[in-house]
């Protein structure tokens, strides 16, 4: 009976969000400077950037099914945890690169799709190993396992050259820790009995470095890794930690806050001690929590639930064509489900990340 609670508990617990030099943009594109080329966009982490890798698993981590998708390309749910696109597509677009980025296990996958890159993440997964197994998704040794299947069907299509190509100058981007320390620690409380926050950021960045170094050692160069986001302004933590008033809770923005100066400090001793290797820290928690604390100035009206149902706890499952308080306009929500942006919220973060961080790249 215990472990059915906590299964629904869970399903009602996913998380994942997300999240220099300035570029001229032009026709909707990020313009590169002289020869610098980005061939492709490799996607590994969790729900914010997952364009449908969870669709055929057993998992209540899904999302392809309405209202999902209700403004991607005709209304079709995909698998994308929002109303439309997700940031692995708004940053692929943006950077001329495709429209979509297809998950890895698509099973409409072309060949040249494998050369401007593919999509690893699985919505519920996480740097701590514990985190993928509450949900049955994906973890990010079983992505990093892919990634290898991925460079064998490069080599075979593409050749020896034109995969290290792929790999040295296409951009990775690693998003996770969002459901580690919203799932993990805080709502379920199993890592809360046995770390502190201290002691759990510090589990998280051990983790997270390794996978980070095992991506250079198969030829990865521009590794992007997003910061957690300010969790705590999560709707779904507000409901549970943010009191009668559903404040943004502060233990929870916290932890993110932790997390974030230790990934930021990791990143730069991995650019000093690994050659030619750019790893880019790629701050989302505050930009996220500016618009969320200034809504007005981005043309949003609600910022502390979600527009899908009463939009306090629904997410995955919970968001379905059964709910009929569903808002009508969701442009005017920061996010879509009780975890997860609405594509106008992501376009925003993204154009301010590619125009912030893509020199560091370079």
């Amino acid at each position: 009976m215990e472990k059915k609670m906590m299964r629904t508990i869970v399903v009602v617990l996913i998380t994942i969000v997300w999240s220099g030099n300035v570029w001229e943009k032009g026709e909707g594109l990020i313009k590169l400077p002289g020869n610098e080329t980005v061939p492709g966009l490799i996607i590994f982490g969790d729900s914010i950037m997952d364009t449908g890798g969870n669709n055929d698993l057993r998992t209540p981590a899904k999302s392809n099914f309405p209202p999902y998708g209700r403004n991607f390309d005709g209304g079709r749910p995909t698998g994308r945890f929002s109303n439309g696109k997700v940031p692995s597509d708004l940053i692929a677009q943006e950077l001329g690169i495709k429209e979509f980025v297809p998950a890895y296990k698509d099973s409409n996958l072309h060949p040249n799709d494998l050369f401007t890159g593919v999509n690893f993440a699985s919505g519920g997964s996480g740097y701590d190993p514990l985190t993928p197994n509450i949900l049955s998704v994906i973890p990010l040794s079983d992505q990093l396992q892919q990634f290898k299947e991925y460079i064998g069907k490069l080599k075979q299509n593409f050749g020896e050259e034109k995969t290290n190509f792929v790999l040295s100058k296409s951009l990775v981007l690693v998003v996770a820790s969002a459901n580690d320390i919203a799932n993990s620690y805080f709502a379920t409380g199993l890592r809360r009995m046995q770390y502190d926050i201290p002691s759990y950021t510090d589990l998280l960045i051990h983790h997270a470095s390794s996978f980070y170094q095992e991506l250079y050692g198969l030829g990865a160069r521009r590794i992007g890794v997003f910061s957690a986001p300010p969790l705590g302004c999560m709707p779904s933590q507000r409901t549970m930690f943010g009191g009668l008033g559903r404040e943004c809770s502060p233990d929870t923005n916290m932890a993110s806050q932790m997390f974030n100066v230790k990934l930021s400090a990791e990143l730069n001793s991995l650019n000093h001690n690994l050659p030619h290797a750019k790893f880019v820290y790629i701050d989302v928690y505050e930009p996220l929590l500016h618009i969320i604390e200034n809504p007005a100035k981005y043309g949003f009206d609600v910022v502390d639930r979600g527009c899908c149902g009463t939009g306090m706890m629904e997410v995955s499952v919970l968001c379905n064509r059964l709910l009929p308080q569903t808002c009508a306009d969701e442009s005017k929500y920061v996010f879509w489900d009780s975890y997860h942006p609405t594509e106008r919220t992501y376009k925003i973060l993204v154009d301010l990340v590619l125009t912030k961080y893509i020199s560091n790249f370079l």
